[in-house]
């Protein structure tokens, strides 16, 4: 079952890649305004990106049973059913806008996911004692539902953001435009770089003492930049690269030298992966996107971005929160413990919140509005990846 589950979320991963093609071909007969094969691509691509749903819904069931427990438990498991949320929300999306250049943008955002995913340990494994509640299926899937569905609302902001964003000449909207590219681009990078030491069966060990002050091993997929505080390297090959520094010692959590290591590797792989496609085509990579989106409507697009939100937020409040509160209760005999994913939870809904009363009241529209959404999928993003993968704390084992 665990084979069978792995073989599906690597055939979603290829069907969202033909999906991206099938989109990029919609898209050049919609700009060339040929009617007819508009639609016949448009729902061959739709079609594609329905197949690699479901083989990624197949492997969320099948990962369900083998293991015995929603695959919600790590970070593996929590980051392949956010990148399913956000397909199901495109999904959605697409049937009622009808837009393919969602799709031009959501495909890659999958295929991206279930690469980065791959960093992580993909064992299954029991559940620590913690975690063995039907609290985590209420609390974490609501979660991811609530932030996959505010991820599309990122990616009509910044569909809009591309848009309308006057690159003719420079200015702080395309300098802090291009640096969300950047971002994205990191993540791709990382995606192809942990793809390519995979190939090569590449790992490094180390001993070290972890938080709990015993002694363990800690494997590392990636050359070593960064190795555990006062870890011992005990890998066969002592020619390997690096590491070279060594976390601070606070940075103890049970993985958190291994994720941070995974992180810098993330901004180099990405520094040079940005600096090549700036090489190539001679200009910011957002201005060479823009002709594509001739033919978008800005207001279309600020519209779909202001109803994923008013969809995303309530659902992320009741996982995020209110669930997450409950079930600290239950666990630790307090609702608030100011750790640092609960701090971070707040500061999303909080976030959210001002954008929906600066939209609503204050008439914040357009481009506003939009970056808003960058700002708010970047906070979740830092939750996600830089609070679990660098700072240890009560929700070090996600």
């Amino acid at each position: 079952m665990v084979e069978l589950s792995s073989n599906l979320l690597l055939a979603a991963f290829f069907i969202y890649i033909f999906a991206t093609i099938a989109f990029s071909i919609t898209i050049y007969y919609e700009n060339s305004t040929l009617v007819n094969k508009t639609k016949r691509w448009g729902w061959i691509s739709f079609g594609l990106a329905c197949a690699g749903f479901l083989a990624q819904l197949g492997y969320f069931v099948t990962r369900w049973i083998a293991a015995g427990h929603a695959p919600v438990s790590n970070m593996f498991e929590y980051t392949t059913f956010l990148g399913l949320t956000i397909i199901f929300a495109f999904l959605i999306l697409y049937l009622i806008y009808k837009k393919p250049v969602l799709g031009i943008f959501s495909m890659p955002v999958g295929i991206v996911i279930i690469a980065y995913a791959s960093v992580f340990p993909r064992e299954v494994t029991p559940l620590i004692p913690a975690l063995q509640t039907y609290w985590l299926h209420i609390h974490v899937i609501t979660t991811a539902i609530g932030q996959g569905i505010l991820g599309v609302g990122f990616i009509a902001g910044l569909i809009y953001l591309i848009r309308v964003v006057d690159q003719s000449k420079r200015s702080k909207q395309t300098f802090w435009l291009e640096a969300v590219i950047y971002s994205v681009t990191c993540a791709v990078a990382i995606a192809i770089t942990v793809g390519v030491f995979s190939l090569n069966n590449y790992s490094v060990t180390f001993n070290w003492i972890n938080e709990w002050e015993v002694e363990a091993q800690l494997e590392y997929e990636l050359p070593a930049i960064v190795g555990p505080y006062e870890g011992e390297l005990i890998t066969a090959d002592q020619n390997r690269f690096g590491p070279l520094f060594e976390t601070p010692g606070w940075m103890n959590g049970v993985e958190s030298p291994r994720k941070f290591n995974t992180f810098l590797w993330s901004i180099l792989s990405g520094s040079i992966l940005y600096l090549l496609l700036r090489f190539i085509l001679r200009s910011r990579i957002a201005a060479a996107i823009q002709p594509i989106l001739k033919n978008v409507s800005p207001q279309l697009f600020d519209e779909v971005s202001y109803r994923s939100i008013i969809i995303g937020f309530p659902v992320f409040t009741l996982g995020g929160l209110i669930f997450a509160m409950i079930w600290a209760q239950i666990a630790w005999t307090r609702f608030w413990g100011w750790d640092p994913k609960e701090v971070w939870a707040l500061i999303t809904f909080l976030f959210y919140a001002a954008y929906l009363h600066l939209r609503l009241s204050r008439g914040w529209h357009g481009e506003k509005s939009a970056w808003l959404l960058v700002i708010g999928f970047g906070i979740i993003m830092f939750n996600l990846l830089f609070i679990n993968l660098v700072i240890a704390g009560l929700h070090s084992y996600a």
